[in-house]
Order: structure tokens, then C-alpha cells, then sequence
């Protein structure tokens, strides 16, 4: 079993509640401390009893770790609870992943968080045993800047019990204003998995013309400390992909962004980011160009190889003449409206079909002109 988790879910208390409903032994080893010696010792103690072996930071295990767990899991010696924050399809080795259930957590939802801290501050574990004051706008303000994580919430209230004034009622008074004081930067949550995911966001959100969400995911970028650079060159990718020809612009305002980026840098630099992925999100979209460069490279592939038309072959060295090379040329510029039939492949084909949004309506009809001259 593999809980598939973000910080600060409870996917320790989940194990061990499982250990205690199933009443296995519970062996538990952190990853990041642990090698192979120590699954050998784990399953040793197991013996002949039912237990479960919790790993936390499963995805820390190297492969030849991660090796070592499989014939104890598949001789059923012990049953495996592997927790890990990052996505384990990206992070476990095959063999380990395919032999696993696979449950993946969200983060808690801000009523969650607010229940928990209700549930701190009447607990006498908790905060039970003082006279403290807490209002909705202060559990509220906890609630979002925790992004789920229970760990963090709880962190946060210890620290504003701390700072929080004491009148002379003896009654602890936390208030979002305090909050505000006594707290640092809201601290978010960005790894590998996180990064695939964002990135993925924020050019979906180009290419379905959501400019706010497109400036959302920006935005969450620059502030998880994504390198400005990464998402310059993606911008540049989606103007030419997704727009295309239906707004040749696109493309200039991209490229002059990245570089622009490079001169200035942070943090001017997120202007110059949002200019360009807004001007991207709000173009006329096309990707005909990504179609038509797609279905040119599967006929290089899987179709015989054209032969260059003698007419096209290049010609300017002594004897190309002999050779039939550039003989029957007809230069377009030399004819009316700059254009003159002629075979430009050995077997016609198409791949380009421009569409009908923005500037690739206006090379639709130039081309439809063109063909039609041609029959």
C-alpha cells in the first residue's frame, strides 16, 4: 500500500491506525535514515506474526533499497505502507509500484483545518488548559495559509499563542491582525511532482484563452521559486503551438519577453512574464503548425522517401545542366500575383490546413486562390 500524500495529512496516524485495526505489529523507518540493514531487521522481527512495515519518505529509497523490499512483499512476510510526498510513478521503481495500491491524499480542505484547531484549542493536550480566544477571522487566515497541511496549521497556532498578548483577565486573545504581525510568508508547497503539475496548468490555461487562470498559475510559479526562465521558454512553445499562424505575433512578444527577462531579471521580470502569457491566452488559437509538422515527420517515416523534382535540384555548380538540375525552374516572382503552378513534391500532399481563426483565415483563402489556379 502506497499513501500518496502531500505534508502534514496524518498518513503516520493512518498507518498506525490501520496496524492497531488489523492488530499487526507496526514497525515503522524513515527513508531518509534507513538502508537496506534495517528492512532485514525489520522483517526479522517481524517472525511469524502479521505486521506492517510503515516506510515514510518511501521515495527517498534508491532502487537496489526499494529492490530489497520485494520478495518480503511478495511472500507476504509482511504487508508494506509506504507513504511519499512525491508522485510514485515517478519515484518507485516498476516492479514496487505495480505491486501496490496506490492511494493518493488530498490536502485538507480550510474547515478541516479550522475543526483541528477548535478541536487544539479545547483540547487539554492542547490549548484546553489556558483561557484562550480565537476569532473566525484568525482561523480563517491559518486555514489558507497552511495549504492543507495540518502540521503547519498547528505550528502556526503555537506561534501566535506565543506572541499573542495577555491582558490582565488572564484570557490569551489571537486575532488575524496578530496573525498578520507574528507570522512570515505564506510557504508553499512545491516539488517535482507540484512543478509538472503547475507548469501543465498554466499552458492548458493559455491554450483554453483563460487569461486569469493563466496569470493564477504564473503567479504561483514565481512565488514557489520556479526559475523565470523555464517559464519563458513554455510561453514561447504555446505561442507557436497553440497559436500559431491565427496570430504571428504571438510568437514575437514570447521571444522578446524571454529576452527582455534575461536583461531585467526578478522581480520586474514577472511583468514581463505576464505581458507575454496574457497576449498568448487572449490570441486567436491555432494549431495547425504542431498538425501540420506532426503528420510531415510520420510521412518521412512511414511512407517511401520523396524524390527531389529535378526542377528544385539545386543547380548552380559547372555541368548541373547535363544533369537535368533546375532545368524547367519556373521562378514565381517573374508571373502574375507572384505565383505559378508547378510540382514542388514528387507526389502531392497535404499537411498544412490552416484554420479559420485570425491571420489563418487571410493564408486560407491565399491558398485556396493558389489551388484553385492550379486545376
Amino acid at each position: 500500500l502506497i499513501l500518496y500524500v502531500p505534508p502534514g495529512t496524518g498518513k503516520t496516524a493512518i498507518a498506525r491506525i490501520i496496524a492497531k485495526k488489523t492488530e499487526a505489529r507496526f514497525v515503522s523507518l524513515n527513508a531518509v535514515t534507513a538502508g537496506v540493514k534495517d528492512i532485514r531487521n525489520a522483517v526479522a522481527y517481524s517472525g511469524s506474526g502479521r505486521t506492517i512495515l510503515f516506510i515514510d519518505e518511501i521515495h527517498r529509497f534508491n532502487r537496489l533499497q526499494q529492490d530489497a523490499l520485494l520478495p518480503h512483499v511478495e511472500s507476504g512476510e509482511i504487508t508494506l505502507i509506504g507513504a511519499s510526498t512525491r508522485n510514485p510513478f515517478f519515484a518507485l521503481v516498476p516492479a514496487l509500484a505495480s505491486r501496490s495500491t496506490i492511494f493518493e491524499f488530498k490536502p485538507l480542505a480550510a474547515e478541516d483545518i479550522k475543526l483541528l484547531i477548535r478541536h487544539a484549542l479545547a483540547s487539554e493536550k492542547g490549548f484546553g488548559k489556558y483561557r484562550v480566544e480565537m476569532d473566525e477571522r484568525a482561523m480563517d487566515y491559518i486555514a489558507v495559509r497552511c495549504s492543507g497541511d495540518a502540521r503547519k496549521a498547528l505550528n502556526m497556532l503555537d506561534l501566535s499563542f506565543l506572541t499573542a498578548c495577555t491582558p490582565s483577565s488572564g484570557k490569551v486573545t489571537i486575532t488575524a491582525e496578530g496573525l498578520k504581525n507574528s507570522l512570515q510568508q505564506k510557504s508553499l508547497y512545491y516539488d517535482e511532482t507540484m512543478h509538472y503539475d503547475i507548469i501543465s496548468a498554466f499552458i492548458k490555461s493559455m491554450r483554453g484563452s483563460d487569461p486569469d487562470a493563466a496569470v493564477y498559475w504564473l503567479a504561483r510559479m514565481i512565488a514557489s521559486g520556479e526559475d523565470p526562465m523555464f517559464i519563458a521558454r513554455r510561453i514561447v512553445i504555446c505561442a507557436s503551438e497553440d497559436v500559431g499562424n491565427a496570430d504571428p505575433m504571438a510568437l514575437n512578444v514570447a521571444v522578446s519577453a524571454m529576452q527582455a527577462l534575461e536583461k531585467i531579471g526578478m522581480p520586474e521580470g514577472r511583468i514581463i512574464l505576464a505581458q507575454a502569457a496574457l497576449y498568448v491566452a487572449t490570441a486567436p488559437k491555432s494549431n495547425a503548425s504542431y498538425m501540420a509538422i506532426g503528420k510531415a515527420a510520420n510521412a518521412v517515416v512511414d511512407k517511401p522517401l520523396q524524390r527531389v523534382p529535378d526542377h528544385l535540384r539545386d543547380s548552380h555548380y559547372k555541368g548541373a545542366e547535363k544533369l537535368g538540375r533546375g532545368t524547367g525552374y519556373k521562378y514565381p516572382h517573374d508571373y502574375n500575383g507572384h505565383y505559378i503552378q508547378q510540382e514542388y513534391l514528387e507526389h502531392e500532399e497535404t499537411f498544412y490546413e490552416p484554420s479559420d481563426e485570425g491571420y489563418e483565415r487571410n493564408i486560407k483563402t491565399t491558398m485556396k486562390k493558389g489551388r484553385s489556379k492550379q486545376k
